[in-house]
């Protein structure tokens, strides 16, 4: 059932089906802080298609969030410096003014916030911080208000859902929160959803549970999906499409399935070798990437990647590589040299013998996957 109320006066005029549902182009957001200028996303493209799901990936601090929360407009403060478009169902949301902003909160496109207990307030039960968000949106009463909240919570599974209502979000569990959140925000059936680290501080069987949630209501409400997470393991089978980004930038993308049969990028085999494998042994060390992300008030010249890159070479430390086609033409990497070609692998061989530290990442990583097989 369709409870989100069509206005003639609308934020957002209705495209055809066919254009794409988002279109983000080369959005840039810095921050102004007293030593500098954190340019946190530095030029982000990407379209995304009604009831799709997009994955984004990388480690804490490339970008993933700031970018998100760039596109719904929820980095605010004097000292935020956001440029660029992003065009949902034909209209730029970045010029929208903050009254058409408010009705397009919630309504048309939410979020799934990373921290549960930070989203809710912990003032407020559970109950009211359903019910005033529907009715603040859709205009019921406070009778359907409450029967629709019973009825999102059965959706996301949540026992009982009658006395919930009446709890404070200290008395749930962390999962319990986590669906709470989920259910604020599919209340007014969005079009698009941005779930940020839905699975943070949750413990493995309640990620999957969350995860497999999430995929549930994307499929059967047609809606489209920015899932962000720091975990390649969490977008492999759930996304439609996976971009990797580095020190605010996309260094690769493609369909998902093509990513994992045929990663290009360093960073993303780096992601892919640090994933713990079932087929390891116990107490085996995990592998971890080289070095630390960069300074994004000084970002590196050249390929940000380059000072824990096995395979960098001068070229990689004087110019930026472009995001380019390979293989099929929708798959993009920003690589002089890719993973799996010659030239990637004469220039591993040149830093393995000139002792470059960010070779033993993978001699130790070919070494352990050499002891499993003669032990299998």
């Amino acid at each position: 059932m369709n409870t989100t109320m069509a206005s003639s006066d609308s934020a957002i005029d209705s495209n055809s089906s066919t254009s794409p549902l988002l279109v983000v182009d080369d959005i840039r957001t810095s921050f102004v802080v007293p030593n500098g200028e954190v340019k946190a996303v530095r030029g982000v493209s990407f379209e995304l298609n009604q009831g799709k799901t997009l994955g984004v990936v990388g480690e804490s601090g490339s970008g993933k969030t700031v970018l998100a929360r760039s596109v719904m407009r929820l980095n605010l403060g004097s000292n935020v410096i956001t440029s660029g478009s992003a065009k949902f169902q034909g209209s730029d949301i970045l010029d929208l003014p903050p009254k058409a902003m408010q009705k397009l909160w919630g309504n048309e496109i939410a979020m799934v916030f990373q921290d549960p207990m930070t989203a809710l307030n912990p003032l407020v039960k559970v109950g009211r911080q359903i019910t005033e968000h529907v009715r603040h949106h859709l205009g019921i009463s406070k009778k359907e208000a409450r029967t629709l909240a019973v009825d999102l919570l059965n959706e996301v599974r949540i026992p009982e859902p009658e006395n919930r209502l009446g709890a404070y979000p200290h008395e749930l569990s962390g999962g319990m929160r986590q669906r709470i959140c989920i259910a604020i925000a599919l209340a007014c059936e969005p079009t698009l959803l941005f779930a940020d680290e839905p699975t943070t501080a949750l413990d493995v069987t309640v990620q999957h549970q969350i995860l497999n949630l999430l995929n549930r209501e994307q499929e059967s409400r047609k809606m489209a999906m920015v899932l962000v997470t720091h975990d390649l393991g969490v977008v492999a089978g759930r996304t439609d499409e996976t971009m990797v980004m580095y020190a605010g930038n996309v260094v690769e993308k493609s369909s998902t399935k093509e990513l994992f049969g045929n990663m290009q990028h360093p960073y993303t085999e780096a992601l892919f070798r640090s994933i713990p494998k079932t087929s390891e042994r116990s107490h085996t060390r995990l592998t971890a990437i080289a070095g630390r992300p960069p300074d994004l008030i000084d970002p590196p010249f050249g390929c940000s990647f380059s000072p824990r890159c096995p395979y960098v070479q001068e070229k990689c430390r004087e110019e930026e590589p472009p995001l380019i086609p390979v293989s099929d033409g929708s798959h993009l990497s920003a690589c002089w040299f890719p993973v799996g070609t010659e030239e990637n692998q004469e220039a591993f061989r040149k830093n393995v013998a000139a002792g470059l530290p960010q070779t033993l990442v993978i001699e130790e990583t070919l070494t352990k996957s050499s002891e499993n097989e003669d032990g299998a």
